[in-house]
């Protein structure tokens, strides 16, 4: 888990939340995403793997949560053996049935809690994406789903993870939040960051990804020169950048980038970390091409307080009120304290979860009818003579 990020999205403790299968695809550029607009249930049949009073769960629902665990395990370049393949196959079928359960035992205040709650984390999603509508279901389109199902699945398992919060009664004290915060406060730091532009010249084709052809780098390195002779000379660089910059995540924002150390390429980061503010390096070599860089500000490491409204980067924390990059990465931030409450809350929820949703499925009669997919019967309870598991 990244430092107190989504713990409180985990739903029932198995495996992430379902429409994070597919979030997690959000944004990415992997090449292994399914292609097309074909779904699993297109692909698979529609038989009733498991059913209850008032819902059935068909194989092409379970294929179809498979789909986005597969693509994710492509992109890293894991594989899934069949052991493992069952294993999750069992878990995710147990994350429907509970779903559904949970659902099912939803009143009017748990829809409208979940329906707010499914609005922010689609929003953060959407800001990953790009930012607008467009953008979210031209990343989605590829991956079978349109924005009105993606929606759909984001919704019914806010309304589920409401109902269990309900149902599970968990009570977070100040006093409990102040002393996670005490034991923990590395965990929420600010690490120094620079605020700088780079307008990029790239050397490799953007089509095939091929290295240029020597006379074509001479080229781009004359450019280069060209423009920072422009730039050094006082032309605006974020014009500049918008007009040359070969950059497509950062052209249209001036070139514009808010990082900390160990997030881009070391060339680059070494260059923007060296700099003084509004200094205009030389030209910069990565593996990406030659880049001109504007320092417009160094920001000093500083460390969240529990009134802070803060959000995450990828692996450290932002606090708003320090922040001076793009307003979007702050959008859906919130206070520090309402952060570890949530994960204090999910930890509380994931030692209850296993025997309350026993008990959910034991009344709500579900039936299981494939054997394959039947779950694996847990270790005796604590309390009893068992002994411990090892």
């Amino acid at each position: 888990m990244k430092p107190i990020t989504k713990a409180a999205l985990v739903l029932l403790g198995m495996t992430a939340p379902l429409w994070m299968l597919t979030a997690a695809q959000i944004g990415s550029t992997n090449p292994a995403a399914p292609r097309g607009n074909m779904k699993a249930s297109d692909l698979f049949t529609n038989s009733i793997i498991a059913k209850a009073p008032g819902f059935n769960i068909t194989r092409s629902q379970l294929d179809e949560a498979m789909a986005g665990i597969k693509s994710q395990a492509l992109a890293r370049g894991d594989i899934i053996t069949p052991e493992q393949q069952n294993q999750l196959e069992r878990q995710i079928l147990q994350r429907l049935i509970q779903v559904q359960l949970l659902s099912a035992k939803a009143n009017d205040a748990d829809k409208a809690a979940g329906k707010e709650l499914a609005e922010q984390r689609l929003t953060e999603i959407k800001m990953r994406a790009g930012g607008t509508d467009e953008d979210l279901e031209r990343q989605l389109k590829p991956l079978g789903l349109t924005r009105a199902e993606f929606v759909s699945k984001v919704t019914e398992e806010a309304i589920a993870e409401t109902v269990l919060k309900r149902e599970l009664k968990v009570e977070i004290t100040p006093e409990q939040i102040k002393e996670f915060y005490e034991s923990n406060r590395s965990k929420f730091e600010q690490p120094e960051m620079v605020r700088a532009a780079h307008i990029l010249f790239g050397t490799r084709d953007l089509a095939t990804n091929l290295e240029l052809s020597d006379a074509q780098k001479a080229a781009k390195r004359k450019l280069a020169e060209d423009v920072l002779k422009r730039a050094r000379a006082g032309e605006d660089f974020a014009k500049l950048a918008k007009e040359y910059s070969e950059d497509p995540g950062s052209k249209d924002k001036g070139g514009e980038y808010t990082f900390p150390r160990g997030q881009m390429v070391p060339e680059f980061e070494s260059a923007a970390f060296s700099m003084s503010t509004n200094q205009i390096s030389d030209i910069v070599t990565t593996t990406f091409g030659y880049h001109i860089i504007k320092l417009y500000e160094k920001i000093p490491a500083r460390t969240a307080g529990l009134d802070d409204e803060v959000t995450f980067g990828p692996g450290y924390v932002i606090i708003k009120r320090y922040w001076t990059g793009s307003p979007d990465a702050v959008k859906t931030s919130m206070k520090l304290s309402q952060v570890i409450r949530q994960k204090l809350e999910a930890d509380d929820q994931q030692k209850q979860i296993p025997d309350f949703m026993d008990r959910l499925v034991k009344e709500g009669k579900v039936e299981i009818l494939d054997e394959n997919l039947k779950p694996i019967e847990r270790p005796a309870l604590r309390g009893t003579n068992a002994p411990p598991a090892k």
